[in-house]
């Protein structure tokens, strides 16, 4: 007796469900590994905060310096380092070569991003300014660190601009990512 027609239409959805499922997984798992990569590569620049770990080495490590305004940190027995628009990787190969010649022999430098330099948000935002970022932060998410939109808001005029960039970003959903530095402008409405 063969099973009633109902029954393999349920097969066959369960299997769309499951490959449906399998693709989207596969979508968000790419999204984030892209948005990982980004951070991965992200730019130092003034008003981060960064951390270095000198191996073994605890009068040579920073826990908590502020990139200067110039882009700099000051190191022991280096001195003066530029590191603007470097990552964190090439912060630490470049404090290396500088210990190694004539300090260490081979010195292991670790540097971490303590925290990342303010996003600003102004326009039609209860509380416009400069807001603290943190990893994930969406446009919306923005938005509600600065108070929600105000009652003249245009939620779907919304632009960006990029840190170190002039180009404007317009049509900006609210689950657009940003990033350190990032100027977002809310609209306001006129009806």
């Amino acid at each position: 007796m063969s099973p009633p027609p109902n029954r393999q239409y349920d097969k066959r959805s369960g299997g769309s469900l499951v490959a449906l499922y399998l693709l989207l997984l596969s979508l968000l798992l790419n999204t984030t590994h892209l948005f990982a990569e980004e951070l991965d590569s992200y730019r130092l620049a003034a008003d981060d905060i960064i951390s270095i770990t000198v191996f073994d080495e605890p009068d040579l490590s920073l826990s908590k310096v502020r990139i200067a305004t110039n882009g700099t940190i000051s190191m022991p027995l280096i001195g003066q380092i530029n590191v603007t628009g470097l990552t964190a990787v090439e912060v630490e190969a470049a404090a290396s070569a500088l210990l190694a010649d004539g300090y260490l022999k081979k010195p292991e430098v670790t540097v971490s991003i303590i925290e990342y330099r303010l996003f600003y948000i102004t326009g039609e935002v209860k509380k416009p300014g400069g807001y603290s970022y943190r990893d994930g932060l969406t446009v919306h998410k923005a938005v509600s660190l600065a108070g929600g939109f105000s009652e003249r808001a245009n939620q779907e005029k919304i632009s960006i601009t990029h840190d170190g960039s002039t180009k404007v970003v317009n049509r900006v959903k609210l689950t657009d990512r940003i990033r350190p530095g990032d100027v977002i402008t809310i609209k306001e409405s006129f009806f």
